[in-house]
């Protein structure tokens, strides 16, 4: 049982008696892996089965950038969803002030599982899977569909274009500069469509937040980021590149093509999906998540949040990185992706003092060797964390420097320094056609993904398409 409080419980027990006008037994209290930008708890009240979605400590209600709508309207958004149709959690109860639980709702738990790793291609949820394009299209045209009127509080409307300078003006503050990301921002500043469509979408409609069982989708949850907005926008989350969890080559959420998502949606909607439309949507959703990975670390520096989670899903840009070169190798012209000479590094012999690097390993080692056996829930997912964290320092002690002198011999031959680079992509004075600069794209997400998360599966079809 994994316990905020000392009074969190004994006050959760309060609030069920007084949502459901009786006194009954609460049990099986637990915190579910994963939320770093919410905390859902599940519990038992009598034979009645939970989950307690509220806000994490440190994180302030106008907190921007991870938040969204307010738990409250999320609830409200919620329940309009499951009268349009929408296969989502009833609302069960909201939070007040004096419940001492924070900012949040209590909902009905659904059954099934949310993890990816467990679900795509395992052969136990492979009847679930042949059916997720056909659900997800249908459940997508039932969120678009929502009538919003009724709602207490009216959601955020913001354009294409606004949407970019909100991403920007995000990006600035933390004091990013990472040139693949100024080339995009200026890509899509320059591109973004005109658009006044103003439907509900849910924002996060992906793998991770869709609740599965065997038998299909049995809950759409995680709403704090609906708003009004373009539809496509939604089927394009769905397919950027870090939701395919593993598969690739599966653009549709890492279980089916675009085009059968596409005819899907066609088949409910009866609207062409648009590729140009839907391309530019494609590039925002992953900018916009490695924005997102850039503020999770922001918060975690500011105090906002201390939790470890904040820190790895912090060093997640150079997933992101790889991702918008493959992107925009779509539509750049074909010469300027010739095929590069780089292999991954080898770990070279280690004599004499134990290095900085072996130090961190042994850590490593010790922390899933020994520490992790004895955990569970959300404290081992905790201990894996702190596995990767390890991991990502190893490999920086290890190969850090030699990418660094890399990438400033090639930033000499280009003309530039970091800085200089990144303003210049930023204001549009200079374009991947410049020489050598491509390849400078592409060699530095190598590098910085090799040290990150060298097993992302966009790093091996980098590797397939661009080396030699």
């Amino acid at each position: 049982m994994q316990m905020e409080s000392p009074e969190f419980e004994q006050n959760l027990a309060d609030f069920c008696a007084k949502t459901f006008r009786h006194n009954g037994r609460l049990g099986d209290v637990r915190r579910l892996s994963g939320g770093a930008s919410m905390e859902s708890w599940s519990f038992t009240f009598d034979d009645e089965a939970f989950v307690l979605r509220r806000l994490p400590r440190g994180i302030a209600r106008d907190e921007e950038g991870m938040r969204g709508v307010s738990l409250a309207t999320q609830a409200d958004v919620i329940d309009l969803a499951v009268q349009s149709g929408v296969t989502a959690p009833v609302v069960r109860a909201r939070l007040r002030p004096e419940d001492g639980l924070g900012e949040g709702f209590i909902m009905d738990k659904v059954e099934g599982e949310t993890l990816p790793h467990k679900i795509l291609g395992k052969p136990e949820f492979a009847e679930a899977e042949s059916k997720l394009t056909d659900q997800c299209a249908a459940e997508l045209w039932n969120i678009h569909n929502i009538n919003p009127a009724s709602l207490v509080d009216t959601l955020d409307y913001l354009s294409p274009a606004q949407l970019i300078d909100q991403q920007r003006e995000r990006y600035d503050e933390i004091g990013a500069a990472i040139p693949l990301f100024e080339y995009a921002f200026h890509w899509l500043k320059t591109n973004a469509p005109e658009s006044d469509v103003k439907k509900v979408v849910h924002g996060d409609f992906r793998m991770g937040n869709l609740m599965i069982t065997p038998a299909g989708l049995s809950a759409v949850l995680d709403w704090e980021l609906t708003r009004l907005g373009d539809p496509v926008q939604d089927l394009a989350y769905l397919c950027t590149p870090s939701w395919r969890f593993g598969h690739y080559e599966k653009v549709a959420g890492g279980f089916d093509t675009a085009e059968a998502f596409f005819a899907a949606y066609a088949k409910y909607s009866g609207e062409t999906v648009d590729p140009e439309r839907f391309r530019y949507w494609l590039i925002y959703s992953t900018l916009w998540w490695g924005v997102s990975c850039l503020l999770m670390g922001e918060i975690w520096r500011s105090h906002g949040d201390r939790s470890l989670e904040r820190t790895v899903i912090g060093r997640r840009v150079s997933e992101v990185e790889v991702d918008l070169a493959l992107l925009f190798e779509e539509i750049l012209p074909a010469e300027l992706c010739t095929k590069l000479d780089w292999q991954p590094p080898e770990q070279p012999a280690s004599r004499g003092e134990i290095g900085y690097d072996e130090l961190l390993t042994a850590i490593g080692e010790w922390n899933s060797e020994t520490v992790q056996p004895g955990l569970r829930g959300h404290d081992r997912f905790q201990s894996r964390v702190a596995g990767n964290a390890l991991g990502i320092a190893q490999r920086q002690a290890l190969y850090g420097p030699a990418f660094q002198a890399a990438s400033d011999e090639r930033l000499k031959a280009i003309g530039f320094d970091h800085g200089q680079l990144c303003a210049a992509l930023s204001e549009g004075r200079v374009s991947p056609e410049h020489p050598g600069l491509w390849d400078h794209f592409r060699l530095s997400a190598l590098e910085r993904l090799t040290i990150d998360q060298p097993k992302y599966a966009g790093l091996a079809v980098a590797l397939d398409k661009w080396r030699r």
